[in-house]
């Protein structure tokens, strides 16, 4: 049966397909259009460089009118993700609104792994690290950009969303060759973290 919100996924999933956000897939499950599968690419120039970390976003038929529940399946360190991969940010409770869709979560959280808001932390280990010893921060942050290559398995997804997935790692691949040619050095913040301006301005 089509409901409205089960017209609104489909619009978000088309919308993915057609104009997808750089470093993040995501996608329906076969069977259930509530429940999606979602890789975001820890974002250039960040301590999550390279992270590979997988989420799950659970709709109901109150969306868009409600939020859905998003969490990361990869383990995790950030001052605004819970233990078990819950993640504090406005949009999601709040200040969420009907007008955000799929891509504008994922393109929210994306910009949260470097935007943390260390003042209302949902891990309050990685909020004191990063506000008092962004070294042993970036240390512990890395550790789970390492176990995110382990732990990823592609078994679960689809073959349009594996294209796209090799898609992505190309250009991350030929970006690095770039950066060695050249030899440019890379260059590397209460309630729930607020959406970032750029995010905010991409949506």
């Amino acid at each position: 049966m089509t409901t409205p919100a089960r017209r609104r996924l489909l619009r978000d999933f088309q919308k993915i397909q057609s104009d997808p956000p750089a470093g993040i897939t995501a996608c329906p499950t076969d069977d259930n259009i509530f429940f999606w599968k979602a890789v975001i690419f820890g974002p250039q120039s960040t301590p999550f460089e390279d992270g590979t970390f997988q989420l799950t976003l659970q709709f109901d038929e109150e969306y868009p009118h409600k939020a859905p529940t998003v969490k990361f399946v990869s383990k995790m360190f950030h001052p605004n993700v819970y233990i078990d991969g819950s993640i504090c940010l406005d949009i999601l409770s709040n200040r969420w609104s009907p007008t955000y869709d799929a891509s504008a979560i994922l393109t929210s959280i994306q910009s949260l792994l470097d935007e943390p808001n260390p003042s209302s932390p949902a891990n309050n280990i990685a909020a004191q690290l990063f506000m008092e010893n962004r070294r042993e921060y970036e240390k512990r942050v890395r550790a789970v950009v390492e176990e995110s290559w382990t732990a990823f398995s592609e078994d679960d997804l689809d073959e349009e969303t594996k294209k796209r997935m090799d898609a992505e790692l190309t250009q991350e691949f030929a970006r690095v060759e770039r950066d060695l040619q050249t030899l440019s050095p890379g260059t590397s913040q209460g309630r729930c973290a607020s959406t970032s301006r750029a995010a905010e301005e991409k949506h």
